[in-house]
C-alpha cells in the first residue's frame, strides 16, 4: 500500500498524521474550554451574578402589561 504512494510516501503519511493530530488537538482544546467556561458561568450564577441578556429580558417582560402578554 505504501509503495502505491510513490517516493513521497513518508512525507504524505507524515502530513496526514500531522493534520489528524492538529484536528484532534483543536477539538480537544475546544471541548475542554467549553467545560471550563460552563463551570465558570455556573459558579458566577451561583454567586448571584446573571447575564446581561437575562436581566434585559426580565426587565422587558416586567414592562409589558399583563393583557398584552401571550
Amino acid at each position: 500500500m505504501i509503495s502505491l504512494l510513490g517516493p513521497y510516501a513518508g512525507f504524505i503519511l507524515l502530513s496526514y498524521g500531522a493534520a489528524a493530530l492538529a484536528a484532534f488537538g483543536l477539538t480537544l482544546w475546544v471541548v475542554l474550554e467549553h467545560r471550563r467556561l460552563k463551570s465558570t458561568l455556573a459558579a458566577l450564577e451561583a454567586r448571584g451574578l446573571t447575564r446581561r441578556s437575562a436581566r434585559a429580558a426580565a426587565r422587558l417582560a416586567s414592562d409589558v402589561p399583563l393583557e398584552t402578554r401571550a
